[in-house]
């Protein structure tokens, strides 16, 4: 079965930091468009960070510049988010998207026919 698959989530809070992970099941990553996006209830899916693989190219969200990293380890074929200074507004679902096409923004994927997560929670307490 071919998938990815995060982990990292937690409660932390808020100053705190966290790392996902995204790895794939029967699916090389190398090639493909990376992206993390989160859902918080009530609200809309946005792209947080993205990186294409092989690339030195990243996309972050103005409101996560500078707290968040994107990185990726092609030996162990795992995406990874360095979340520091985490705030409350963090708080959201976060799934992890390998694609082809264009997202929103350079170098996201196009998140609805991209292979996804099952996502893992992110809880910033004040």
């Amino acid at each position: 079965q071919v998938q990815v698959v995060e982990s990292g989530g937690g409660l932390v809070q808020a100053g705190g930091s966290l790392r996902l992970s995204c790895t794939g099941v029967g699916l090389t990553l190398g090639g493909f468009r990376m992206g993390w996006f989160r859902q918080a209830p009530g609200k809309e899916r946005e792209e947080v960070s993205c990186i294409r693989w092989g690339s030195s190219v990243t996309y972050y969200a103005d409101s996560v510049k500078g707290r968040f990293t994107i990185s990726r380890d092609n030996a162990k074929n795992t995406l990874y988010l360095q979340m520091n200074s985490l705030k409350p507004e963090d708080t959201a679902m976060y799934y992890c998207a390998a694609g082809s096409y264009s997202g929103d923004h350079y170098p996201c994927p196009n998140y609805e026919s991209a292979i996804r997560g099952q996502g893992t929670q992110v809880t910033v307490s004040s």
